[in-house]
């Protein structure tokens, strides 16, 4: 099943930027073995924001990213087969992958209290305090 509506394609295109964006654009962080379990959105962000000379960086941000994509893609399955219950409404055209996963490392770290939260609750908050519904856009 495809998204029908163009403004609602997933938001998670391409990859090819995504190192660069996270290494410039956020500090970076040593990978630890636990953090691929991700058990907290703490977890998620170390892996997406991993330090490019650690060992582990191409497995973390291949993990951040299809993570990522998946939750959102599952979202827009969703939201296609109901349309009511959308509640993230990205824009025309939408941001890239890289730009949308760096957005929420940086919401993430600006939002502390979150840490601890499951990772996915943690991507659809951020997602939706981006890119809200409104009258105008939920209808596209």
């Amino acid at each position: 099943m495809e998204f029908p509506h163009r403004s609602c394609r997933s938001p998670w295109g391409l990859l090819g930027a995504a190192m660069a964006l996270i290494a410039w654009g956020t500090p970076s962080h040593a990978v630890e073995p636990d953090n691929f379990r991700l058990n907290s959105t703490g977890d998620l962000v170390a892996l997406c924001s991993a330090d490019p000379a650690g060992p582990d960086y191409v497995a973390a941000i291949h993990f951040c990213h299809g993570f990522a994509s998946g939750a959102y893609q599952y979202y827009s399955m969703l939201a296609a087969a109901m349309p009511s219950a959308r509640y993230v409404c990205v824009p025309d055209p939408p941001p890239s992958r890289s730009e949308a996963i760096a957005g929420f490392v940086e919401w993430a770290r600006r939002n502390p209290g979150n840490t601890a939260d499951k990772p996915v609750d943690s991507i659809f908050r951020y997602l939706s305090e981006r890119y809200p519904c409104t009258p105008a856009t939920a209808s596209r």
